[in-house]
């Protein structure tokens, strides 16, 4: 597998000027010249929930189309996009999704399927560290060609959300919150995440940055204007690059912690793997990471003798952010209440989160439609 990077500045979602770089982007990936007119491609989008395009939530219409035109130009005539959103998975949900999103009217205007049928099947991982079967949304299973089309985003449980944590959404709906009750630690959970990368396979992924996510994401942060697009065949590589960008650790991130362990990564991005516009390769200046990632490396338990863990963990454990509802902003909608994987929110016309049950997936927060839910850090100095 080629794990060079490619990096360029686009700062704008101008349509001609998205569908310039995604084709210079195809003409340097290695694994474009697999693909022909039987090719049956799956694009697999970061949907996630009910977000317009300038929440920066969502993969952006203008790059999906790019890359949609970038296919149809080789010849590919089988052409689908398919995500799954982390509430409920029914065909009236997931079309309204796709319409919010912009993605429904680029599917029709393009001539391409988008799959709102919301059918899954098992698949076998016998090579699986933490995992030996999969639950996969049926065009994952019925493709041979996956193109792993991502955002730039910040995530207050992993880090960060790119290549590699957009392929979660291949699990159908409410599945996924079976998946964080299954691995609530989060290096469990990114062990999990490197044996569905091994399933799924994606041949190209590509970062949507135009438009990127910084603060609490992966839905409540706030949109900053970055002007980047990434691509590669490697999505770990291309997060490593997403990581250096945002002046994030990737050994702080649980999955590229996980990959580099197996041997399937590095520590960081080696910079001689960049291509296209390695000059735009820096720290973004001021880049807001997650309040949970702020201040330094806080698993202090790894660091300490054995006899002493399990009295550090369970102080990180008080002292860990947690999730708490704003009360003024609630709606009483229930979508916290329906994902959480513990079942520990409690709706009383109000969500109320019950704490010494929370594993602190934060997919209560993730999908919140109205950021009711924010990120709080235990405070010595708090009254």
């Amino acid at each position: 597998m080629d794990r060079t990077v490619l990096l360029y500045r686009v700062q704008s979602y101008d349509q001609a000027l998205v569908d310039q770089c995604v084709e210079t982007m195809f003409e340097q990936i290695g694994a474009v010249r697999d693909l022909t007119p039987d090719s049956r491609v799956l694009l697999k989008p970061n949907l996630l929930a009910k977000h317009p395009p300038e929440a920066a939530v969502t993969t952006h219409p203008a790059v999906v189309r790019a890359v949609i035109r970038a296919l149809k130009k080789r010849g590919v005539q089988h052409i689908t996009l398919a995500d799954s959103c982390g509430g409920l998975y029914n065909a009236a949900l997931m079309k309204s999704l796709y319409k919010v999103s912009g993605l429904w009217q680029v599917c029709q205007e393009e001539q391409v399927e988008c799959y709102t049928e919301c059918k899954y099947d098992t698949k076998a991982v016998p090579e699986g560290k933490a995992v030996k079967e999969f639950t996969l949304i049926r065009p994952v299973l019925e493709s041979d060609f996956i193109i792993d089309l991502a955002k730039f985003k910040t995530h207050v449980m992993t880090g960060c959300t790119a290549a590699t944590k957009n392929l979660f959404g291949c699990i159908p709906g409410l599945q996924k919150a079976e998946w964080h009750m299954r691995f609530p630690a989060k290096e469990q959970f990114g062990d999990m995440l490197i044996d569905l990368l091994g399933v799924v396979k994606p041949r190209i992924a590509l970062v949507d940055g135009i438009l990127g996510l910084e603060g609490d994401g992966p839905a409540g942060g706030t949109p900053r204007q970055l002007g980047l697009l990434l691509a590669g065949e490697d999505p770990l590589t291309v997060d490593l690059a997403v990581c250096g960008l945002m002046g994030l650790d990737p050994m702080r991130v649980p999955y590229l912690a996980a990959a580099q362990k197996r041997g399937l990564c590095g520590e960081s991005l080696d910079k001689t793997l960049l291509r296209g516009e390695p000059e735009a390769f820096a720290p973004i200046p001021n880049f807001a990471l997650p309040k949970s990632y702020q201040g330094g490396d806080t698993d202090f338990a790894r660091h300490v003798p054995g006899i002493l863990q399990k009295p550090v963990q369970a102080l990180e454990r008080v002292l860990a952010p947690h999730p708490v509802v704003i009360s003024s902003r609630c709606i009483g909608c229930g979508k916290c209440a329906e994902i959480c994987p513990q079942h520990t929110i409690r709706l009383d016309k109000k969500a109320r989160i019950l704490p010494q049950n929370c594993i602190r997936c934060f997919c209560c927060h993730e999908m919140c439609p109205v950021k009711a839910i924010q990120v709080k850090k235990f405070s010595l100095f708090r009254l």
